[in-house]
């Protein structure tokens, strides 16, 4: 059992990061999308699409951190000092975000606001591609510790993955719009969704090169007999769900873009897991080297068990609840 308790934790965690990705990523591409959009009377159209939803989406972000922080103690104490200043930089730039979506709200002059939410979701969801491509890369650690530098994480292929992040945020975040809203909100992310889609194919084929090109390990994983025979499908499948979501998006259907956006994420974090497991803190660590106690993984295990029925069950019904469109001019208030 002690064997397997990292395993279910590592799941567990790997599940919150995902759920993080595809709820948060959406409002965050709203924001990222604001730049884009012609009058205030839009952008209100477009924040009200998210707006009972948000907030509750970021706590698939506090599980996964604090799930790393209980169950993989040696990985959050590698892990943070590495990517401190980024890690950072994403909290601020999250509450900053949150700050100016509240007050856009109540406020007279709403220029000001929708600058702070453009530029809290765009820096929020930039250095959260930079943490990951610092993690992919890898953190030097000695004795089970980090021996590094605080800025071993900014290096060009992390600033790609800061960027490759805005960009399947601003895909997600078309899609959803022209799944909920209507007119030229609608129309507008329907255009801007195939461009997104098309640099977010750029930004996917430039991090499948260079991993295995400056990472041996991630070519030996994908690269190796017989391991490429059973790994070929991923990017094959990857290739068709992108030519469906094009499909979709040029005959106008609502539902199925946003469907295949969240599937072209899914695929590209199956890509990241299979070039990394079993390391947590690559490529030193493994799952089973950062592990907490037994004990200690048991103790949490039943109160997370217990708890992440009710947070999906909330979820689901908040989802159902205000499912349907946000035509111009209404609110849920």
């Amino acid at each position: 059992m002690e064997m397997y308790l990292p395993l279910i934790w590592a799941a567990l965690i790997g599940v919150s990061v995902a759920m993080y990705i595809i709820l948060d990523g959406f409002d965050l591409g709203i924001g990222v999308l604001f730049p884009f959009t012609k009058s205030e009377t839009e952008r209100d159209q477009m924040m009200r699409t998210i707006a009972p939803f948000w907030d509750g989406n970021e706590t698939w972000l506090i599980l996964g951190g604090v799930g790393l922080f209980v169950a993989f103690p040696r990985a959050y104490a590698a892990i943070m000092p590495a990517l401190y200043i980024p890690v950072i930089v994403m909290l601020v730039a999250l509450v900053f975000r949150g700050v100016a979506f509240e007050f856009r709200t109540v406020s007279r002059s709403k220029r000001g606001w929708s600058f702070s939410f453009a530029l809290g979701s765009t820096i929020a969801t930039f250095a959260q591609g930079v943490i990951l491509g610092g993690l992919v890369q890898g953190i030097e650690v000695s004795n089970r510790e980090f021996s590094g530098g605080p800025f071993d994480w900014a290096t060009p292929f992390s600033f790609l993955c800061g960027v490759s992040l805005v960009a399947g945020y601003a895909l997600l975040g078309t899609t959803w719009l022209h799944m909920k809203t209507d007119g030229e909100v609608a129309a507008r992310a329907q255009r801007q969704a195939k461009y997104w889609l098309i640099t977010v194919l750029f930004f996917m084929a430039a991090v499948s090169v260079y991993t295995p090109i400056a990472e041996p390990r991630i070519a030996a994983r994908w690269f190796s007999l017989p391991n490429f025979y059973f790994l070929w499908p991923v990017p094959t499948i990857t290739a068709l769900v992108a030519f469906a979501c094009w499909h979709w998006i040029e005959r106008d259907r609502e539902v199925p873009p946003f469907l295949a956006s969240i599937a072209l994420f899914m695929l590209g974090y199956i890509g990241l897991v299979i070039s990394n497991y079993p390391y947590l803190v690559p490529p030193s660590l493994t799952i089973w080297d950062t592990a907490a106690s037994a004990s200690s993984q048991v103790f949490m295990l039943i109160g997370t068990l217990f708890l992440l029925p009710m947070v999906l069950g909330y979820i689901i019904f908040v989802y159902w609840l205000f499912r349907g469109k946000v035509r111009e001019g209404e609110s849920y208030h």
